[in-house]
């Protein structure tokens, strides 16, 4: 990555109890090219994990890779796209939700 990043997304959204309460966070930096060259997706609720600062779901591209955190556990994931790295965080996270809603 040469070059400076622009911040393109920077959103925290609440969410109502029903929608499973917690923090929604979504930061994307794109290059010159406008190509995503950082990423932070991440699901905070510390009602229902205490560790990783409450990082519940999250994939980010710190340190140079791709890897998703899930209650305190990273793994690096293999993805061809943060299209398709973006689409699995918001089918998991859809789940996770409403999984809460009617726990």
């Amino acid at each position: 990555m040469s070059g400076s990043l622009t911040k393109q997304v920077d959103e925290t959204h609440q969410l109502s109890k029903r929608r499973g309460g917690g923090t929604l966070r979504i930061e994307i930096w794109v290059d010159a090219t406008g190509q995503v060259a950082r990423f932070n997706l991440a699901y905070v609720n510390r009602a229902l994990f205490q560790g990783d600062n409450g990082r519940v779901l999250g994939y980010d591209s710190a340190h140079g890779t791709w890897h998703r955190h899930y209650f305190g556990r990273v793994k690096a994931v293999k993805a061809k796209s943060f299209a398709e790295i973006e689409a699995a965080f918001e089918k998991e996270w859809l789940a996770l939700s409403r999984s809460i809603e009617h726990g």
